[in-house]
């Protein structure tokens, strides 16, 4: 309404206050210093630099009015277009936000849906080289979910079930390596080095199941590693130290698990032990 009166005031002629072209400079400088505060809150990091720069009046006494107005008229067009830029702006982070908002609770319903399932207690895994007959389910174990190591197991099991068989390598090695006490420990050991040895990789698989039988002898995958040990040096031309490997997983552990004890026999065959 303001400039709109000057304006009119110019048509017919008239000359502009000194003290109303000073009253109306200090409203527009006050309307830049806000203008100027919200650009700070919607770009925070300083990104964006304001594009509105206070300026000096330069109307002074006994000067007709006609420039200060058109310079005040040009600061206020320049407000109103940064104000609608910062509108826009403001908008725009607001839907993103939403976006975010929508995609942040799929994802934690999607989390909260999987984790209310019971997990699966996988199947005895079964060698390359096993008959097609499969090996009875291990026993129930405690909730894997509460159970960080037991959880940490599962999930190299699964990647190794699928034939992924690096991705499997990684997280059994991380697994081994923060949980080397856990009750979980032999199997995650001897798992690695299946994934190792289904992967082409027999010699590091021999090293790993090597390593699973002198460290940990006594747990429950320590007399596997012995058998997928022969395994491993059948595998890289080696018959007579495998049928060492399975000489010795006879007389440490006579009390094998079936499943191993089934599988024997065939093993020093294709090694041709005497």
């Amino acid at each position: 309404m303001r400039i709109s009166l000057i304006v009119a005031m110019l048509m017919a002629g008239a000359a502009m206050p000194a003290a109303a072209q000073s009253d109306l400079g200090r409203r527009v400088e006050k309307l830049e210093r806000d203008v100027q505060a919200v650009q700070r809150k919607v770009f925070p990091g300083g990104a964006v630099q304001p594009e509105i720069v206070p300026q000096q009046d330069v109307a002074t006494s006994g000067v007709p009015a006609t420039s200060a107005v058109a310079d005040l008229t040009a600061r206020v067009d320049a407000l109103e277009s940064q104000l609608r830029t910062l509108t826009g702006q403001t908008e725009e982070n607001a839907y993103r936000v939403r976006q975010l908002e929508e995609a942040f609770n799929r994802y934690r319903a999607d989390m909260e849906t999987r984790l209310a399932k019971p997990v699966p207690q996988p199947a005895e895994e079964a060698p390359s080289t096993a008959p097609p007959t499969p090996e009875p389910a291990q026993a129930e174990t405690p909730a894997a979910a509460a159970d960080p190591g037991e959880q940490a197991y599962l999930t190299g099991y699964r990647l190794w079930d699928e034939g992924k068989y690096g991705e499997a390598q990684a997280a059994l090695e991380a697994m081994v390596k923060k949980y080397p006490k856990h009750a979980r420990a032999s199997y995650g050991q001897n798992l690695l080095g299946r994934a190792y040895l289904d992967d082409g990789k027999p010699a590091t698989a021999a090293k790993i199941f090597l390593s699973n039988y002198q460290t940990n002898p006594k747990g429950e995958r320590a007399a596997d590693s012995l058998y997928f040990l022969g395994q491993a040096l059948t595998a890289l031309k080696k018959p007579a130290e495998a049928c060492k490997v399975y000489d010795e997983l006879a007389d440490v552990y006579p009390t094998m698990r079936d499943w191993v004890k089934q599988r024997l026999p065939k093993a020093r065959q294709d090694a041709k032990c005497s």
